[in-house]
């Protein structure tokens, strides 16, 4: 805009500089085609003075005539000050005494544009009418003008896509490195060059980088820790409840162990975030979708008539095969376990959005906690079968693993009742 503004300034002020050259020189040629006027008049024959006033090459905005009226009549207001000025009036009241006209009348002009009328006596009584106006201004008038803004406007358009384009370069790369890093931890740094801002910018990304995978990794191999520690007691327990002699609570204690260790490795998985180590490849979606289904109708054999797969034979994604299929499993397993079907939708929109939708025939969720259940063993008693088992991480671990692959899932009833899981992924 700064650079469009310079032009339009830079012609204005040509503009205008032509204007005033034009009005210069408009106003001498006038000037000195006026006082020739008069002298042809005053010098000219009685019977040819018609004629030689007529034979004048006088330019446009000057006209003169012989009358016996003057069209000034007396005690007419003068032109204006800067016309005065510009022409030079005074001038037409010198010359020599014997050329000098009896009697000088001047007058604003009544024609648009500006401009004056003059009437001069002549020596044997007649008027020298004189009409001046300034004739319209042209700025753009030039034969080469029209060549002349095209090549400049293209030259500023030119440098404005360039400048612009290496300006924005850097952040546009930076907005491509943060975009990476959010889908994976672990992708590669960015380069350090270019300008000292740019090259400080970068290095200062890459350092929050590190630190972000060295804070990951330091907490996965704390969590790994807590996990290899926690199971050490619980096998000891249960060796233990092994040798009680009431067989009831020998049951229920060992129930309680084997429930307090499928909890911790839940949180373990959930918490490790195993996909943020695994590198991202293209593969069939569509492939993943049906076989996510037949293995899930294969654990669960009373369901197999509600699994159904309605899609493309083929959709190919970029993202990390094993995070994503443990994703899709939760989503069928979640409709599934509280909601007795899973019927999976997959289409890809016109500006490329991949969709996958699950459907249950479950009671569905009340609409002010169709959000929370996603919090981390967040369970609805009311809505879902408690009996059903599970941790209440499974929604929470979906929606992490399809967020770092840039996508999102939400959670909405259905008109008809049941519940619908759509999960979104870029394509």
């Amino acid at each position: 805009m700064a650079l469009v503004l310079v032009q339009a300034a830079g012609l204005t002020i040509h503009a205008l500089d032509r204007v005033d050259l034009q009005r210069f020189s408009h106003v001498r040629e006038i000037t000195g085609r006026t006082i020739s006027a008069w002298r042809t008049a005053v010098l000219a024959p009685l019977d040819r003075r018609e004629q030689m006033l007529g034979d004048l090459d006088l330019p446009d905005g000057l006209r003169v005539e012989i009358d016996r009226i003057p069209i000034v009549r007396q005690g007419a207001p003068p032109p204006p000050p800067e016309v005065v000025r510009l022409f030079r009036l005074d001038l037409l009241g010198g010359g020599p005494p014997r050329q000098r006209p009896r009697e000088v009348r001047i007058g604003p002009s009544d024609r648009p544009g500006g401009g004056f009328n003059a009437s001069l006596r002549l020596p044997d009584g007649d008027w020298l009418n004189i009409r001046v106006a300034m004739p319209p201004p042209r700025p753009w008038h030039s034969a080469t003008f029209l060549a002349a803004f095209v090549l400049m406007t293209v030259a500023a358009v030119l440098l404005i896509v360039g400048a612009v384009a290496r300006l924005m370069r850097p952040v546009r790369l930076l907005a491509a490195a943060a975009d990476r890093l959010g889908r994976d931890v672990n992708a590669p740094p960015m380069e350090e060059s270019g300008p000292s801002e740019v090259a400080t910018a970068a290095r200062a990304f890459n350092q929050m980088a590190e630190r972000i995978r060295r804070f990951v990794a330091d907490r996965t191999q704390m969590l790994a820790a807590i996990g290899h520690d926690l199971r050490t007691p619980i096998t000891r327990l249960r060796l233990r409840a092994e040798f009680m002699d009431d067989d009831e609570q020998r049951r229920k204690m060992l129930s309680d162990l084997d429930e307090m260790e499928q909890m911790i490795a839940a949180t373990l998985a959930f918490a490790r975030d195993d996909a943020a180590a695994e590198p991202a490849a293209p593969l069939d979606l569509a492939a993943m979708c049906r076989t996510v289904a037949d293995e899930a109708a294969d654990a669960r054999p009373e369901c197999a008539e509600t699994i159904s797969y309605d899609g493309p034979e083929r959709l190919t994604v970029r993202a990390r095969p094993v995070a994503l299929k443990r994703a899709l499993a939760n989503l069928v397993n979640n409709a599934l376990a509280y909601g007795g079907a899973a019927r999976l939708r997959l289409t890809r929109d016109e500006s490329g959005l991949v969709r996958l939708t699950v459907d249950d025939d479950g009671p569905g969720i009340p609409e002010g906690e169709l959000e929370a259940v996603f919090a981390p063993f967040r369970r609805l008693e009311q809505s879902r079968n408690r009996e059903t088992g599970g941790t209440g991480l499974g929604l929470t671990i979906a929606r992490n693993i399809l967020r770092a692959h840039g996508g999102d899932v939400v959670l909405r009833n259905r008109a008809g009742g049941g519940l619908t899981a759509v999960a979104s992924l870029p394509g």
